[in-house]
């Protein structure tokens, strides 16, 4: 599923069919409500996105069809965790996961931390 018309991030997690794939999803998501007190849970750019109240979204994650992206859209959270993110699968602004075994939820969780203790900026 690379773009979603879901109405809200339930429906999304409902068209998923993988059962790895969800469960990722899920914790992803579970982190996302944890670590990003006072942001929204929206649906933005056909995907499950979180956003300071009134600003653009700043993470979203999404279900592609060979991997999972946890996307980072403020480039100053990227850059400061430059060494722990070097040797990791790594877009413009997205994390990506290709097998859900591997996936590091504590790197996941401290760059949701950062974010979140960041004070509002630009986003990409």
């Amino acid at each position: 599923m690379v773009f979603s018309s879901s109405a809200d991030v339930d429906a999304y997690l409902e068209e998923v069919a993988e059962p790895d794939r969800l469960t990722a999803l899920v914790r992803i998501r579970e982190l996302c409500r944890m670590e990003l007190t006072g942001y929204e849970e929206v649906m933005a750019y056909g995907m499950p996105a979180y956003r300071r109240p009134g600003a653009e979204p700043e993470i979203a994650f999404a279900a592609q069809k060979q991997y999972l992206s946890l996307y980072l859209m403020r480039p100053d959270v990227r850059e400061s965790f430059g060494a722990r993110l070097a040797g990791q699968d790594m877009g413009k602004g997205c994390l990506r996961f290709r097998r859900m075994e591997r996936i590091d939820f504590g790197l996941v969780r401290d760059l949701l931390r950062a974010a979140a203790a960041a004070p509002p900026g630009p986003v990409c």
